[in-house]
């Protein structure tokens, strides 16, 4: 990992989140890709690709869990750090700035509900799909 300017830069295959970790901060990516996976009995389970703009981590924020999956870089990524603090004070600024973390993480509940659906039906899912949730 490397600090150069905003944010930090992350590896090809430098964890940025470890699965069973506790959390105290999200990060946005800011330039480059990181692949969340969910690791089981040894083998990893991949879950989305993250590109600029999106954010993970934010469950931490929230609930004060253990992360709950692995994230990745995919090349170098460089990534933002905001903690629980920055990110009350930035909402406190701009409240519409909870809505678009609410947005993602409504959507990022449609999607599982769909990939459920699917599961249940008996669909392969779709590995190959890009999406902004961890």
């Amino acid at each position: 990992m490397s600090g150069s300017g905003l944010g930090r830069t992350f590896h090809e295959g430098e964890a940025i989140i470890r699965q069973g970790e506790p959390g105290e901060c999200m990060y946005v990516v800011l330039e480059g890709h990181a692949d969340v996976v969910r690791e089981h009995d040894g083998s990893d389970t991949h879950l989305a690709t993250l590109g600029p703009g999106d954010f993970i981590g934010e469950m931490s924020l929230f609930e004060r869990e253990t992360r709950s999956a692995t994230v990745r870089a995919r090349g170098d990524v460089r990534m933002l750090t905001v903690d629980r603090r920055t990110l009350l004070g930035r909402i406190h600024e701009d409240p519409s700035l909870a809505m678009k973390v609410l947005e993602r993480m409504s959507r990022r509940v449609r999607e599982l509900d769909e990939e459920v659906a699917s599961l249940r039906r008996g669909a392969p899912r779709d590995q190959g799909r890009v999406t902004g949730s961890p």
